[in-house]
């Protein structure tokens, strides 16, 4: 009996200890990180309940007891910038080293596709990653994720801005940081939440969505897990499936021969390329494994030496074949891909390409513009963008929830909430392509989420945003509406909001390329607002012009500026002024004839004898705009009037 009762006290003893959890840090805390300087940097994580926590860096010793829940939280009092350290978290059972800690200044960098864009698809990224041993710039890769109710914990780790790591970082943010650097010579943090193709609503809480009645509809009815979402996903997939190729997908041996020159593709479909599949492309939110073929002719004498094979980006793993020979394979869904052929891949005659593409989650396709899709020798140079044959292989595993665009909040809760309230500086925002349907509501939905991200940090820190650039959406211009022009009105409107700034990139963007490849600019700009609205350091001329009011004498507007520097410049060599255009009461607009008159600019249109309203930079693509102050800064794009827009009547939709 006593052995028992022994017996019983050592398995007790096993048990409570097994079940004793160790001390543990949320994810956001690694080594290499960087803490924010001059703040009070709160430090938490998980333990045993009751269980005593040390936190030691940097000289400081702190302590805390886990709640019955067994989270615990300290603060750290504010440091002067510095480092390297070591951040010591000791538990009872366990201790946490995390080695190379830095103080400096922390970013949030968020958004879509042109945040998420990384380093190694940027213009300028040949010349600029050899170089870039920056170890005082860090970026925490945040993973992406989805949730319908809000998380802890994050997955991804902080790493040092070096050549071999600098491809995987975002491009604006590293420009951005590196110029901060620069300015400050201190540490920069980046945490990189970023997620290609999302509305601004998937990165707002449930609870700022349910405060505003116009938005509340959207967050009212959320499903309690995404089962019903996943049924109606499967559905939709199985009769896209049907409408393609009636319902049939390859054996995996049949899928190894689709490479092959002697593969009969006459009954494939045929897709214009370069382009997202999502989109015009015709197979709508869908992942998966897609083949694509073109046949092409080579004339009988050409010369066949140094043959290249380019395609663009292409979103995300292409396994790239020629006359079934395997030439390439890249993992990246924003790097370009150029394959030099081996001797003897390319015959006279009939050729043919074959690409399987792999798209994991988001976009898929052929994403980069036609120019870049080549087949090109020492004498020859065939374009390949137009028509491909197609066919689905695979139909890619549902990911719970499908995308982050299913129902509102998904993104805060996955990939914000858990990251609060670790010490930031402050927030860059690249984002609005995928709002711009809904521009007019945009108006609330972008400064709710800036005031939903500042109350829950419980600071209104600086919040800097791209405005969006020039790109022909769906030719919108005066005439007949511009979604992405009510877009950035909208984005010109937020900055009512205190400690904001923006980076307008009209004059940088691709007018075929929602992407646009120049990241060094928007970096820069971002830092040049960042050091007026953070660091107290720039006057008003990083603003850029904005207009402040219009006068009317006779037939001529007479525009006055403000944030004008130094004074307003026309940067053409014949110092003409572009993107200005009149109307009159009729509310039709003429191209108009525009002159820098000292702080002011003088329009007037021969067809309006009084004007009553003028655009400026109002189209999707607007890159001809060229009106700046003499630091270098674009005026922002602007309207007069406010007749009504082509996007007003465009809601959120209820999930119901």
């Amino acid at each position: 009996m006593n052995r028992l009762i022994r017996y019983l006290f050592v398995l007790g003893l096993l048990i409570t200890h097994i079940a004793l959890a160790d001390v543990r840090l949320p994810n956001v805390f690694g080594s290499h990180m960087v803490l924010q300087r001059r703040k009070p940097v709160p430090v938490w994580g998980w333990a045993d309940p009751g269980e005593k926590v040390t936190v030691t860096v940097n000289a400081q010793v702190k302590t805390a007891k886990a709640g019955k829940d067994g989270k615990w939280k300290i603060t750290l009092d504010p440091m002067e910038a510095g480092g390297p350290y070591q951040f010591v978290v000791k538990g009872k059972r366990n201790t946490l080293t995390l080695d190379d800690v830095l103080t400096g200044e922390v970013w949030i960098c968020s958004g879509q596709s042109n945040m998420e864009w990384s380093l190694s698809a940027a213009a300028n990224a040949k010349t600029e990653i050899p170089t870039a041993n920056y170890p005082n710039i860090r970026q925490l890769q945040v993973r992406k994720a989805v949730s319908l109710t809000p998380k802890d914990d994050i997955l991804g780790n902080w790493s040092v801005c070096t050549p071999e790591t600098a491809p995987q970082f975002t491009a604006v943010g590293y420009f951005f940081a590196k110029q901060l650097q620069q300015e400050l010579n201190v540490p920069i943090g980046l945490i990189n939440t970023s997620w290609g193709g999302t509305h601004s609503e998937t990165w707002t809480s449930r609870e700022a969505m349910l405060s505003d009645p116009e938005l509340n509809p959207a967050v009212a009815n959320l499903p309690a897990d995404f089962s019903a979402t996943d049924q109606k996903q499967n559905e939709r997939l199985k009769q896209l499936l049907q409408e393609k190729q009636g319902g049939m997908l390859p054996s995996v041996a049949e899928e190894k021969t689709w490479s092959k020159v002697e593969v009969n593709d006459s009954q494939w479909l045929t897709m214009k390329l370069p382009q997202a599949w999502e989109f015009q492309g015709g197979l709508p939110n869908f992942d998966g494994v897609v083949w694509f073929r073109r046949e092409v002719i080579i004339p009988a004498d050409a010369d066949l030496t140094n043959a290249k094979l380019s395609l663009g980006s292409i979103d995300d793993i292409d396994s790239t074949f020629v006359n079934g020979q395997f030439v390439g394979f890249t993992n990246s869904y924003n790097t370009p891909r150029s394959y030099k052929l081996p001797d003897g891949a390319l015959k006279p005659g009939r050729n043919v390409i074959a690409v399987r593409v792999n798209d994991t989650g988001g976009g898929g396709g052929f994403i980069g513009e036609a120019g870049d899709m080549t087949l090109s020798t020492a004498k020859l140079n065939m374009p390949l963008a137009g028509d491909w044959r197609y066919r689905i292989a695979r139909v890619g595993a549902l990911a719970a929830g499908g995308n982050p665009n299913t129902y509102a909040t998904l993104l805060f809760n996955a990939m914000l909430k858990p990251l609060i309230p670790y010490a930031i500086e402050g927030a860059i925002w690249y984002q609005g392509e995928s709002n711009a349907g809904r521009a007019y509501q945009y108006r609330k939905a972008f400064p709710l989420m800036i005031q939903d991200w500042r109350q829950r940090w419980g600071y209104d820190f600086p919040f800097l945003f791209v405005q969006l650039a020039s790109f022909n959406a769906a030719n919108g211009d005066s005439q007949h509406g511009s979604s992405w022009a009510e877009l950035r009105e909208a984005q010109a409107l937020t900055l009512q909001l205190p400690n904001t700034g923006m980076a307008v990139t009209s004059d940088i963007g691709e007018r075929t390329d929602i992407h646009p490849k120049n990241k060094l600019d928007v970096g820069k700009r971002l830092a040049a607002e960042a050091m007026r609205v953070a660091y107290q350091k720039n006057d008003d001329a990083s603003r850029g012009p904005q207009l402040e009011k219009m006068t009317v004498e006779g037939n001529r507007a007479m525009l006055t500026f403000r944030n004008i520097g130094t004074g307003l410049l026309a940067k053409d060599k014949y110092g003409y002024l572009k993107g200005f255009e009149v109307a009159g009461a009729d509310q039709k607009f003429y191209f108009a004839k525009a002159e820098i008159q000292g702080n002011s600019v003088v329009v007037h249109a021969d067809s309006v004898t009084v004007p009553v309203a003028v655009h400026y930079g109002w189209a999707d693509d607007n890159g001809e705009v060229n009106l700046y102050n003499k630091e270098g800064f674009p005026a922002i794009p602007f309207r007069t009037d406010t007749w009504k827009g082509i996007t007003e009547a465009v809601k959120f939709p209820d999930p119901k």
